[in-house]
């Protein structure tokens, strides 16, 4: 069969066109999935603060790392959301990097945001796959008639 193929999707591979072989039972697994990460990794960076408190670094190293935290998270819970809906640059996406590595939480959420009610991606894959479907379509229509014996207008 010609034709474009649809891009898979991370723990969806091609399940995301027609909603079969599992695409529910997927859904509520990554939804669950991201969520148990997200808890467990709140659960990870409160041990952290603890040892903070524990070294008793002072008010301001324990201010800074909390807003570190705080602002990375929301720019990375941001950022990915935003990058289900719209392709992303790869370089803006490697200078963002550190930040979406502490930032990590945010990430996981948005997973679980998107989950809710689509495979995070789905919505723009299916947009470029169906304008590659209609590009295909148009390329590969057969012309009726010989364009040649065309009749031309006066």
């Amino acid at each position: 069969m010609g034709g474009p193929r649809p891009e898979p999707l991370r723990f969806f591979g091609t399940s995301w066109v027609h909603h079969d072989d599992g695409y529910a039972a997927r859904r509520a697994g990554v939804a669950a999935g991201s969520l148990v990460a997200a808890v467990a990794s709140c659960l990870v960076l409160r041990f952290a603060f603890q040892g903070l408190q524990i070294a008793d670094t002072g008010a301001f190293v324990t201010v800074l790392v909390v807003a570190m935290f705080a602002i990375c998270t929301a720019l990375a819970f941001g950022n990915t959301l935003a990058g289900f809906g719209k392709r992303q640059d790869p370089q803006r996406q490697a200078s963002l990097r550190g930040l979406l590595a502490i930032g990590f939480v945010g990430t996981l959420a948005a997973y679980f945001v998107r989950s809710l009610t689509e495979a995070p991606g789905e919505k723009l894959h299916r947009e470029e796959y169906e304008k590659a479907r209609a590009e295909h379509a148009a390329r590969t229509t057969r012309r009726s008639g010989n364009p040649s014996k065309k009749k031309r207008r006066r």
